[in-house]
């Protein structure tokens, strides 16, 4: 007998409001289970879903199945007790190295490192998974200081708001006419500025 497991549209929505809330805590081992029955609620096949995500099979099956009998609450990893691992003098020694150098230097598109960003760089590079919590002790006891970005609007600038209006937005719109061209301003505010920030 051959049965079809169908995810419904509601399920779906609840797991893309559970993987963001994952994404924001940094649980990486919710964020797999989460984006892997996506993918399944996508129509992949187990096979395909499980080379993807770097996964047994028997795990794609598995998390389903939990899905199905407890809901969203039965995809919380479980503490399974003793101490977490912990990295080697010798590999805290290379992270340091590798902080200081950047992120752009060990691979990654951007010039700012995020706990996300490290937590990454330590579960590709040591197979160690940390919380994304504990990640400022673990700098701290590095000798680096774990920061929370924070903008200042340049419009709250008098001085700088006064030479947009005099002196850069006229010769803008003199570019532009000039160029028989139109000056369009975006928003940003439908995205996040900086990883570290994690709102707008």
């Amino acid at each position: 007998m051959n049965i079809r497991i169908r995810i419904s549209a509601d399920t779906v929505k609840q797991m893309m409001s559970a993987l963001q809330k994952a994404y924001k805590s940094g649980d990486a081992r919710m964020v797999k289970r989460i984006a892997v029955l996506l993918d399944f609620s996508r129509g992949d096949t187990p096979d395909e879903i499980a080379s993807k995500h770097g996964v047994a099979v028997s795990s794609v099956y598995t998390w389903l199945k939990q899905l199905l009998i407890e809901g969203l609450r039965g995809l919380k990893p479980t503490w399974r007790g003793g101490r977490p691992a912990k990295l080697t003098p010798n590999q805290r020694q290379r992270l340091s190295q590798w902080l200081q150098a950047g992120p752009q230097a060990t691979g990654y598109p951007t010039g700012c490192w995020s706990a996300l960003l490290v937590q990454d760089l330590i579960q590709r590079e040591f197979g160690v998974l940390y919380n994304a919590h504990y990640l400022c002790h673990l700098l701290n006891s590095l000798g680096f200081s774990y920061q929370k970005a924070r903008f200042i609007s340049d419009h709250l600038d008098e001085v700088k708001r006064f030479l947009w209006l005099t002196q850069v937005f006229p010769d803008l719109k003199r570019q532009a006419q000039a160029a028989g061209g139109l000056l369009l301003f975006g928003d940003e505010a439908s995205f996040a500025q900086w990883g570290s920030l994690s709102y707008t």
